[in-house]
């Protein structure tokens, strides 16, 4: 090879387009039909997906569900005997199950001093951020286990643990909905 065959361009073939940019040319290639079907099918499924889990909550999505069975197996160890925790707590908040029957026993032992929806009479606002007692889950279930004493009684020995537990998670799901009531008393956004 000589280097004067090394300098000369061969000829585009018949048809193809050719790009030249700084000197270096290149042929308009067609893009495999594999290619182009991956990447189609990938733009169709993520659309797909997005409308059926974000806009049309026609399935739980994967956290949903990830969340509901971390929920379900924190209760299950609860109910074979662990302790109270505050993930537990939170876990039975977010379960409607579980604040249904917490909502009964809230209205029938609790709401004579902090009304039916938590905004408070004698008792303080359970809907603002302000907590006497600390707002955090397990402070919130101390104070119903336990009681403040001349102020409440303590029902953890009248409801049993369960009630109780279910109780403090129905103070959580009040909590942060700010129902105009009683003033708030005590420390902010604990």
């Amino acid at each position: 090879m000589n280097s004067e065959s090394s300098n000369v361009e061969e000829p585009a073939p018949a048809g193809l387009i050719v790009h030249e940019v700084d000197g270096i040319q290149e042929y308009n290639n067609k893009l495999p039909n594999w290619w182009l079907f991956t990447l189609f099918g990938s733009i169709a499924f993520a659309v797909g997906y997005w409308y059926t889990y974000e806009i049309g909550h026609f399935e739980r999505s994967p956290f949903e569900t990830y969340q509901a069975e971390h929920d379900k197996n924190v209760a299950d160890e609860a109910a074979r005997g662990g302790t109270v925790t505050a993930e537990l707590l939170l876990a039975y908040s977010r379960n409607p199950d579980k604040l249904g029957k917490a909502r009964e026993t809230f209205v029938s032992t609790c709401a004579q001093c902090h009304k039916e929806d938590g905004s408070g009479s004698v008792g303080p606002n359970l809907t603002d951020g302000a907590w006497i007692h600390g707002g955090k889950p397990l402070d919130i279930h101390k104070t119903i286990n336990e009681g403040v004493q001349g102020k409440m009684p303590a029902w953890g020995t009248q409801l049993g643990a369960e009630k109780t537990q279910l109780l403090a998670a129905y103070v959580l799901s009040l909590k942060g909905t700010n129902l105009p009531g009683k003033a708030p008393e005590g420390k902010q956004g604990d």
